[in-house]
């Protein structure tokens, strides 16, 4: 039997060891209390790994193997980077003085556990772009929490029954939605146009079929398929985005805070840094039954209803 002195000097250590598991959590949620921060990272992370600029794709199913094995690495070095976490001597991070592994997996619970890990806190990171969660927690790994088998690497999961023990710091949050991922394919048909030299006309597509939803710059950056595919949308040449869709009725808002205060007077949603929100929009009419309305130009404006015909939309308020 163990002596009460053994005991104690357990329980001692039992609460230390979850005393620095606590303080790495405060020190994520001082950072980012929210978790706008980390999805965001997740999102960032999807696009960078689909790589529409270049090969058009917008869902997860088509990657290739090697790509999906990769994602995990992006995932801890891209978070290393918005986090100026301090480099691990043992692990990926030092967070609040105490080491910490980053394990990503897209099947929740499948994190892949190599045996160094055994004692040290590892930070289990999931996200799922179809169903547009994600969840990021802390878990000291000991062996009696991981399942029996392992792969060549030596690594092996956490079983089902010991994620109980896992403290959450952002559970089943919303991750940034992959728009296109989520379009009805006929409307997602009519947005990415086959064949070179579409740029444009898809980007124009997109703000033309896709209202009053946030639009991120990765959504553009598929249609676009241009390295310089932001300027697709901006002003300048009649026939980008925004002047050629001004005459269809359509106002583009970008995230500054000029345009997100003429999203909000809409009735949102408003769009967050680095996306877009397109609304048709009307001159407002007795038989608008809506307290939501903007002044530009001089007059007044609504989000358009099917009633409404096509009327050359005002100008945005200059960029701010």
């Amino acid at each position: 039997m163990f002596s009460k002195d053994h005991s104690a000097a357990v329980n001692v250590t039992t609460a230390a060891q979850h005393s620095e598991l606590l303080a790495v959590k405060d020190h994520l949620l001082r950072q980012d209390p929210d978790g706008q921060r980390f999805g965001r990272v997740l999102r960032d992370t999807f696009d960078q790994l689909l790589n529409g600029e270049v090969t058009g794709r917008y869902a997860w199913s088509q990657l290739r193997q090697t790509e999906k094995t990769h994602a995990g690495s992006m995932v801890e070095i891209n978070l290393h980077r918005e986090f100026n976490f301090d480099d691990g001597t043992l692990m990926d991070y030092r967070i609040a003085g105490v080491e910490v592994d980053c394990k990503y997996s897209q099947t929740f619970g499948q994190w892949m556990i190599p045996p160094e890990a055994t004692g040290h806190i590892c930070l289990l990171v999931w996200a799922d772009d179809q169903q547009s969660r994600w969840s990021a927690g802390l878990l000291r790994i000991r062996r009696d929490l991981l399942n029996g088998g392992e792969n060549r690497d030596l690594k092996t999961t956490i079983k089902a029954s010991a994620r109980s023990q896992i403290e959450w710091v952002w559970q089943n949050a919303a991750l940034p939605e992959n728009l296109l991922l989520h379009l009805d394919p006929a409307t997602r048909e009519k947005i990415l146009i086959k064949g070179p030299r579409k740029g444009q006309q898809r980007v124009n597509q997109l703000f033309r079929l896709v209202h009053g939803r946030r639009i991120g710059r990765g959504v553009v950056r598929t249609a676009g398929q241009q390295h310089d595919y932001m300027a697709r949308v901006r002003e300048g040449d009649p026939g980008r985005a925004r002047p050629k869709l001004r005459k269809e009725g359509i106002i583009i808002l970008g995230d500054y805070k000029s345009h997100q205060a003429v999203a909000a007077a809409l009735g949102g949603p408003v769009p967050e840094k680095g996306e877009f929100v397109a609304f048709r929009v009307a001159r407002r009419r007795p038989y608008h039954h809506t307290d939501c309305h903007v002044e530009l130009e001089g007059e007044r404006w609504v989000v358009a209803t099917a009633a409404d015909p096509p009327q050359e939309a005002p100008r945005l308020p200059d960029a701010q």
